[in-house]
Formats: structure tokens, C-alpha cells, sequence
């Protein structure tokens, strides 16, 4: 049995320490406080026995466990990512924790009346009288993706200290800047040398996914003419009242707020300007590639279509891919999902296999040569101040962990 108490005082440590990455800047890893984390667990690793234990120069971490049966048993690998999101602070996280939970309203902050209730956010109530280890209202909490590192290095120990489990060689890795879209950017695939992983950086208890959306980012700059107000007529043009046109025209219930499962959406996440430019930022998200693909044109359409009203270029464009959908990689190894599936079954987890409304490094990775689907940490209300998560929903990540390995080793005996 996963020892909870252990699970938590790690988890609390790793949350404690600021990982927040930076999308601004060119280095890698993006920011230099995550060096402090990815060190710390270096030496966590090699305590604990695992082989290996190495981290490079843009601070991934590896590690090998050694399999412990004599037979020939594909590699797998576990992977997790340490920074948290730049969307909100990651600084002086306080967690609190709360105990026996009894289904309540939970006062993060007294002082600013901040709290997070099950009227609103109704996961909630499936945790009752278990323990939840919560925000102070004023910062996140990191269980993205500090849940998934606490539960691979508990599920390690686990199995270094109950030899009688049987399992093949194990390899994992913690990534730098996942937040910002460059956690496998860096990823060496050849020195990780396993056949196919599993991320743990999903949300609830039970998800199991490997299908994700395609994801790309638009910049759209509108260029106008700034001439003083007394004597504009006919002169001025006011690029934010073209920036209004092309928002506008966009179709309004596509969007995040208004989208669920496999459907897509244009998310506005960005916008300055004034009379003279206004930027605006984007982005674009579908899991069907041709959906996603008519996406960028209707984009690309719009600012021809508001240039040949204007009779100038004072709109542009730049949109660049990010991820696709790993769904085209997996489905060919399906037998790895079979095994998470199963997994979660003998430890009395129900899966709950869907989309994911987002991407993973498992996604790149996917791509790169690395079949990864992503399993849940147990987090909810990822990248701001009412993230929490269960202690339980941990304890069941790592128990998912260690019969993932057991039963691998098992298929291939």
C-alpha cells in the first residue's frame, strides 16, 4: 500500500519550491528557478536506488529502474513535467490541507473571501471524506505537474522496496517548460530508450487519454493611423476598431467557454493595442486535422477579406503549428492503452477514457518516435488559485504505476 503520508510531505515539498516557466525568454530551461527542483529531484532519485540518475544541460532528468525478471520485457517509461504555468503565480505556494473533507464550502482566504465551493465547481463532490490538499487563494498549486513527479518517484520506491513485484527495466523523465509548449522540445529520445511511456499530467482520477487536440497559435497585427482627434475626418484609422471586425467575425459560440469534448475552438487570449496597432493573440484547437485545418483558413480568409475593405494591408497574420493529435500514433500500439486500462482496473479505478482538451508532452513525443498516452495525477482547476488535489487520487496514480509495470512484465513472460 502506498504510504500516504510520505505521498504527501513529497508532494508538498516539490510544490513549495517556484518552477514557473517563461514563455518570453530563448533558454532552456526557460527560467533558472527550475533548475532548483530538477536538481532536488536528482538527488531524490539516486536516494531512493534507482540507476542512472543523470541530468543535462537543459535539466532533464533521467533515471533507470533495473527489471528484476529474466526475461526479455519491452521498456517502459514514465514521464512528468516540473515547471507550472506562467498564467498565474507559482511564488510562496501555501498549501493547506484538508482532512476528512466533508463536502462544504472550503475557505481558501479568509482576509480576500476567496473560496471554492461545490456549487460552483462540482468535482468536488466526489472527494467527500477524503483528504485534499488545496491553495491559500492567492497563488496555484503545481499539482500540474507535481502530482505526476510525486507519483512516479513513490511508485519507484515502492518498487524498489518490494522486490517480490515482478518488472522490466523502467526508464522515466522530468522535463523542463511543458507549460509553454517545449517540454519534449529538448526530449532525447535515443538516451531515453524506451519502447513506449506514459505521462502522468491528466486531471481526475480514472482519465486515461491518447487523443488530443491538433494546436496551433495566430498573431494578428491590425495597422492603423493615428491623426489627432480635432481633425481625423477622413484620415484616421483606428486599428482597434478593425481588430473589433475580425473578433467579431469569428464564430462567437467556438470558443472554449462554449465547447466540450471533440469540438474546437478559436481562443482569443491576448489582446493590446491602441489607435495606431493593435496585436491580438490566438489560439487554435481541434482534434479533427481537417477541422483544424479550415480553421486556419477561415482565419487566413478574414484578413484578406478586411484588407480588400480597406484597400490596404493593414491587417497580418502569422500562424504557426504547435502539436497534433497523438491519436494517429497510438491507435497503431492500442496494446498500451489496453495495459493502462487494465492497470487501473485491478486497482479499483474506473477509467475514464476521452479527448483531452489540450496537449501533453505525450503528444510531441508521440510524434517523435514515442507512443505516449497520459494517465491522470489527480488534479482539478489546473493554473489558478482554486487548484487542488486528493491525496487518494495520488495514491491511486502510483498504484496504477507500479501494476503497470507488473503487468507488462507479465504479458511478456
Amino acid at each position: 500500500m502506498i504510504n500516504k503520508e510520505r505521498l504527501t510531505k513529497k508532494f508538498i515539498s516539490y510544490v513549495k519550491i517556484d518552477t514557473q516557466s517563461d514563455p518570453k525568454s530563448e533558454t532552456t530551461p526557460s527560467t533558472e528557478k527550475q533548475w532548483n527542483l530538477a536538481n532536488k529531484l536528482v538527488d531524490e532519485l539516486k536516494e531512493i536506488g534507482l540507476q542512472d540518475v543523470g541530468i543535462d544541460e537543459n535539466a532533464y532528468v533521467m533515471a533507470t529502474l533495473p527489471a528484476n525478471v529474466p526475461h526479455e520485457v519491452p521498456v517502459i517509461g514514465f514521464v512528468s513535467h516540473f515547471d507550472t504555468t506562467p498564467d498565474f503565480s507559482g511564488t510562496n505556494v501555501n498549501p493547506q490541507i484538508i482532512e476528512n473533507y466533508d463536502g462544504k464550502d472550503i475557505v481558501l482566504n479568509t482576509e480576500k473571501n476567496i473560496i471554492l465551493s461545490p456549487d460552483y465547481f462540482e468535482d468536488l463532490e466526489q472527494y467527500k471524506g477524503q483528504t485534499l490538499i488545496t491553495t491559500d487563494g492567492t497563488t496555484l498549486l503545481g499539482a500540474d505537474d507535481k502530482a505526476g513527479i510525486t507519483e512516479i518517484i513513490t511508485a519507484m520506491e515502492y518498487l524498489v522496496d518490494n522486490p517480490e513485484i515482478p518488472h522490466g527495466k523502467i526508464r522515466i523523465c522530468f522535463t523542463p517548460d511543458e507549460e509553454i509548449g517545449r517540454g519534449a522540445h529538448k526530449f532525447d529520445i535515443e538516451k531515453f530508450g524506451a519502447e513506449w511511456a506514459y505521462t502522468m499530467d491528466g486531471s481526475q482520477i480514472g482519465e486515461l487519454e491518447y487523443e488530443n487536440f491538433n494546436a496551433a497559435g495566430a498573431v494578428v497585427k491590425i495597422f492603423g493611423k493615428s491623426v489627432h482627434p480635432g481633425y481625423a475626418k477622413d484620415k484616421m484609422i483606428n486599428s482597434m476598431y478593425i481588430a473589433q471586425d475580425f473578433i467579431n467575425s469569428l464564430p462567437r459560440m467556438e470558443t472554449p467557454e462554449h465547447t466540450e469534448g471533440r469540438q474546437g475552438f478559436f481562443h482569443l487570449s491576448s489582446i493590446k493595442g491602441d489607435v495606431e496597432e493593435t496585436v491580438l493573440e490566438y489560439i487554435i484547437r481541434d482534434h479533427d486535422k481537417t477541422h483544424f485545418e479550415a480553421r486556419k483558413q477561415m482565419m487566413q480568409d478574414l484578413v484578406s477579406d478586411i484588407c480588400s475593405q480597406y484597400d490596404r494591408d493593414c491587417i497580418s497574420i502569422e500562424i504557426k503549428d504547435q502539436y497534433a493529435n497523438m491519436r494517429e500514433k497510438v491507435e497503431p500500439v492500442l496494446h498500451i492503452v489496453d495495459l493502462a486500462e487494465k492497470a487501473m482496473e485491478e486497482v479499483n479505478v474506473k477509467p475514464i477514457i476521452k479527448p483531452i482538451r489540450g496537449g501533453t508532452d505525450g503528444a510531441q513525443l508521440s510524434y517523435m518516435g514515442l507512443p505516449c498516452p497520459n494517465i491522470f495525477a489527480g488534479g482539478h482547476n489546473f493554473h489558478g488559485k482554486y487548484e487542488y488535489v486528493p491525496v487518494e487520487s495520488m495514491q491511486k496514480a502510483a498504484e496504477v504505476i507500479v501494476k503497470l509495470a507488473e503487468l507488462t512484465a507479465k504479458k511478456y513472460e
